[in-house]
C-alpha cells in the first residue's frame, strides 16, 4: 500500500496508509482523515480516491488551491514521489520499496484547472506551468455514459468527466437528496473497460436493488438508487 507523509517544513507530523477501494479526505475540520490545523486550509480541502490501480487527488474547490510538485491542479493522478502542497504543509506520496508502481494517467486525463487569485500562492503559481487540459472529446464511435432520472430529479446528465461525483453537496455533478446521503455519496469513474460506480460515504447506493459496498461495473440500463433519487444508466 502507498503511504502519505504529512510534513511541516522539515518536520514529519504523521504518516498514513492509502487503501484500495477507499477514499481519504484532507482538510481543517476534524471529520477529515488528514486534519491540517491551519487557516490557509479549507474545511474540506481535497480528497484522494482509489480508482482502478491508481490514486486520484481532487481539489474540493478549496479557497487556496492544491499543488503537486509546485503545479496548481484541480485533479492529478498521483505518482511515486509526488509532493502535494496544501496550505503550508507538504504531503509526500510514495509506494513501498517492494510494491509495483502502476502506470498512471498523464496530464491529458486531468480536469481543466481553475483560476486562483490567492496572494499566499502567487509565487508558486508564477513558477507553475499548468499542463492540465480539458478532457478529450469522445470519439464518434465511443459510447458515452448517461444518467437519466427516473425519480428524485429530472433530465439526463452525461458522464463527461473521468471522475463523476454524486451526492448532497451542490458541487457534485449530480445532486441528490435524502436521509443519510453523503456530501459525496458515490463516484462513477470512466476506465478503459467501462464505467464503474464506487461508494464514498453515507448511505450505500443500490444497483438493481442490491447495495454496493465496493466498485461495480455499470451495464446498459442499470438502475442506480441513491437516497431519494433513482437513475437509469445507459450508453449512447
Amino acid at each position: 500500500m502507498p503511504t502519505l507523509t504529512l510534513k511541516f517544513k522539515d518536520n514529519v507530523i504523521s504518516e498514513y496508509v492509502l487503501e484500495k477501494t477507499k477514499s481519504l479526505n484532507i482538510g481543517r475540520r476534524e471529520d477529515n482523515n488528514i486534519v491540517i490545523d491551519n487557516l490557509a486550509v479549507s474545511g474540506h480541502h481535497a480528497k484522494i480516491d482509489s480508482v482502478g490501480e491508481g490514486f486520484l487527488l481532487t481539489d474540493l474547490q478549496s479557497k487556496n488551491g492544491s499543488f503537486v510538485n509546485e503545479q496548481y491542479v484541480s485533479s492529478h493522478w498521483l505518482q511515486h514521489g509526488d509532493i502535494i502542497t496544501i496550505g503550508k504543509h507538504n504531503i509526500i506520496f510514495k509506494y513501498q520499496d517492494n510494491e509495483t508502481k502502476p502506470e498512471t494517467a498523464g496530464p491529458e486525463d486531468m480536469d481543466q484547472t481553475m483560476v486562483m487569485d490567492t496572494n499566499a500562492y502567487k509565487s508558486m503559481l508564477a513558477r507553475s506551468t499548468p499542463n492540465a487540459a480539458a478532457p478529450a472529446a469522445a470519439k464518434p464511435d465511443e459510447p458515452v455514459g448517461v444518467l437519466s432520472f427516473v425519480s428524485g430529479g429530472t433530465g439526463e446528465i452525461e458522464i463527461s468527466k473521468k471522475l463523476f461525483k454524486i451526492g448532497k453537496a451542490p458541487t457534485n455533478d449530480a445532486v441528490v437528496g435524502g436521509f443519510m446521503v453523503g456530501q459525496v455519496s458515490s463516484t462513477i469513474s470512466k476506465r478503459p473497460s467501462g464505467y464503474f460506480l464506487s461508494h464514498e460515504g453515507g448511505l450505500k447506493p443500490k444497483v438493481n436493488g442490491s447495495s454496493v459496498s465496493e466498485s461495480i461495473q455499470l451495464k446498459d440500463f442499470d438502475v442506480i438508487e441513491i437516497g431519494s433519487a433513482k437513475m437509469r444508466f445507459f450508453l449512447k
